[in-house]
């Protein structure tokens, strides 16, 4: 498989930490890492669902299931020993039958970020697992994207988007774009209107870093 193209790197990290330890908080005071002990209140995405493509109108079944809790300064990074706000933990599964093919591919992804607000999320998952015929792409980094419509006579409007199908290319001279790497958190707006099943998003506001 080619590798992808990498964008420049940045001198992020140092920039993350000074942005978390350098900024005063103003607003409306924001509850710690301490003290919000309690982990049943941070943001989180659960659920199972179909959905369709409105651009692409076929018989094939795909089908996303969540389980994404947010684990904020969990995952230390280079020159961010605290980690992130934004750091989460889960699973992501990938369901895809095929019509044509009369098979259905899956694929498994570890959740490594998560971000909320009312009634949306973006999170990312690293792939680790894909069944025989399906992509290639174990050790990629995907993003989805989660708009959780609650219910209307029973019936979902939910939606969801994703990192692939067309929606995260690098178009650039004589050449068919290439698909670009996926950022943490990073997912186009949910645009795929969910058929069947649904999602809960649970919504927190992103904590200041660890006293200490």
């Amino acid at each position: 498989m080619t590798s992808l193209p990498r964008p420049r790197t940045l001198a992020l990290p140092a920039v993350l930490a000074a942005l978390l330890v350098g900024l005063p908080l103003s607003g409306a005071p924001v509850a710690s890492a301490e003290q919000r002990a309690d982990k049943a209140a941070y943001a989180s995405v659960t659920g199972s669902a179909e959905f369709v493509l409105p651009y692409y109108p076929d018989h094939d079944v795909r089908t996303f299931t969540f389980d994404a809790h947010a684990d904020p300064y969990s995952q230390p990074l280079p020159g961010i020993p605290t980690g992130l706000p934004t750091d989460a933990r889960g699973t992501v599964t990938v369901s895809h039958y095929s019509a044509e093919r009369d098979r259905t591919y899956t694929s498994e992804g570890r959740v490594d970020c998560l971000v909320t607000g009312p009634h949306t999320a973006t999170l990312t998952a690293i792939i680790t697992k894909v069944s025989p015929g399906g992509p290639d792409n174990v050790g990629e980094r995907v993003g989805f994207s989660v708009y959780d419509g609650g219910k209307d006579k029973g019936r979902s409007d939910d939606r969801v988007g994703f990192s692939w199908n067309g929606v995260n290319l690098l178009p650039g001279g004589d050449t068919a774009p290439a698909e670009a790497p996926v950022g943490t958190c990073m997912a186009p707006a949910p645009y795929a209107p969910v058929t069947k099943g649904g999602y809960t998003v649970r919504h927190a506001e992103l904590l200041p870093p660890p006293k200490g």
